[in-house]
């Protein structure tokens, strides 16, 4: 028997968790966090430090897994399609709730992970195990998990694929169909195709842009815009600051690329675009040490300020963490004087990022453009390709794998029926084989 818990992610856009039992075997995907939930506790005053995995249970930061209490000593193995905190940060509050059980992951997801351990002191019991894209491991006598390259927003992105005697589970969260990708290899659709022609009994899939009629754009494109705004704007005599997300390596390649053609020195700052990026060269992935000077302490990034200001603003590129606005950002705390910085007008600041639609995330946002217009500086908002697929992409995963059954995720449970209503039209039944789905469902196959 086959029966799959909706942890988290749901019910909301993050702390993505699924829990698959096949018999008395279990596998979880993923163990995400909600960010605006920690960023609101923080800005009351709260501290990280000071949680329990009960409490950031209770405030709905992280997942609730005592819904699959009863299967914890059943569970065999976790495994993260990528790294994002969505999909990962939880993991340190949960895993101990699986007592030896190992953690699968690409060789940057896991990079990643042991970073985020050692930056919080967190000392875990779990194996970190690395597994290739295009690989599989045999996790049981009866399962095996089989990671399949894709492209998202972050390198080393997977589908991961379930095997069982009785067929297939799919778990896409997060994807894109990107041909011409920056950093890495471009999508297995080879082997979608294969999987769709044996028994795939459910594909459970990121479904955030189920409602946008549109197969998402290459990364290539968010590189050609980059380049618009970077090189085709008159830029000479002003600083250049930009912003996106710290795991964005991509991104981050090209605007260290575009740096170089305009000779500037290119600084980054903060200690979120320090541990991913660091984490990147340890794997080889990327060479930015040799072209990019990387603080991530306020102290060390005031110093680097005054040089700039002493040195000639026009030679340096600054890339720094506040792309949503956070208000503990670099950013953020240059644009309200927080760290001293004089701003000039038409200095250029430019979002390499769209705004997560969450009202805190939009809120910060704009109280930071508000700031940063106070100023004068030319802002440059949405030079950005989305990491998520379309609804057109999830149609083409749809036929390519032809599941038994689908379960929309990654939105809350509304906002899973554009995906519903697509399937609708290939020929599912909402109800039947297209579940809608709230945080700590159990539905059995």
């Amino acid at each position: 028997m086959i029966e799959i818990c909706t942890v988290g992610g749901f019910s909301e856009v993050g702390r993505n968790m699924t829990a698959v039992k096949i018999d008395d075997e279990v596998v979880i995907f993923d163990m995400g966090l909600c960010l605006p939930k920690i960023i609101n506790f923080e800005e009351e005053g709260g501290h990280r430090e000071n949680l329990t995995a009960q409490g950031l249970i209770k405030m709905g930061a992280i997942p609730n897994d005592n819904v699959i209490k009863k299967w914890r000593h059943n569970v065999k193995a976790i495994a993260l399609t990528h790294c994002h905190l969505d999909h990962s940060a939880a993991i340190p509050y949960l895993a101990k709730h699986y007592r030896k059980v190992p953690i699968f992951g690409t060789p940057y997801s896991i990079e990643v992970l042991r970073r985020m351990l050692r930056d919080d002191k967190i000392d875990m019991k779990n194996p970190l195990k690395i597994l290739n894209p295009n690989s599989k491991f045999k996790i049981s006598k009866n399962l095996e998990i089989e990671f399949i390259n894709m492209t998202h927003s972050t390198p080393q992105t997977v589908m991961i694929a379930l095997h069982s005697k009785y067929g297939t589970i799919i778990y896409a969260n997060d994807f894109k169909f990107d041909n011409n990708p920056i950093v890495g290899k471009k999508p297995n659709i080879e082997r979608l195709k294969e999987l769709g022609k044996e028994n795939v009994i459910a594909l459970i899939v990121d479904s955030l842009y189920g409602n946008s009629e549109r197969k998402t754009p290459s990364e290539k494109v968010a590189r050609e815009m980059l380049k618009d705004v970077m090189l085709g704007t008159e830029s000479s005599e002003n600083l250049i600051i930009a912003t996106t997300f710290a795991s964005h390596i991509a991104r981050l390649k090209s605007i260290v690329d575009f740096g170089k053609v305009l000779k500037r020195k290119i600084v980054f700052f903060g200690r979120s675009l320090a541990k991913y990026t660091e984490a990147a060269e340890n794997i080889k992935l990327v060479g930015f040490s040799k072209d990019v000077e990387v603080l991530p302490y306020r102290r060390q990034i005031e110093k680097k300020l005054k040089e700039i200001e002493k040195d000639g603003r026009t030679k340096y590129l600054i890339v720094c963490t506040g792309n949503q606005g956070e208000p503990e950002s670099v950013l953020s705390k240059m644009a309200d004087g927080r760290i001293h910085f004089d701003f000039l007008p038409q200095d250029h600041v430019i979002f390499s990022c769209r705004t997560i639609p969450d009202p805190l995330n939009i809120k910060n946002r704009e109280r930071l453009e508000e700031n940063l217009k106070k100023k004068k500086v030319r802002i440059f908002t949405d030079i950005h390709q989305s990491g998520h697929a379309g609804r057109e992409d999830l149609r083409d995963l749809i036929q390519m794998l032809n599941p038994q059954h689908i379960f929309p995720a990654h939105t809350p449970t509304e906002a899973q029926r554009a995906t519903a209503e697509l399937a609708e039209e290939i020929g599912y039944e909402i109800g039947k084989n297209v579940h809608l789905s709230k945080d700590g469902q159990f539905v059995k196959l």
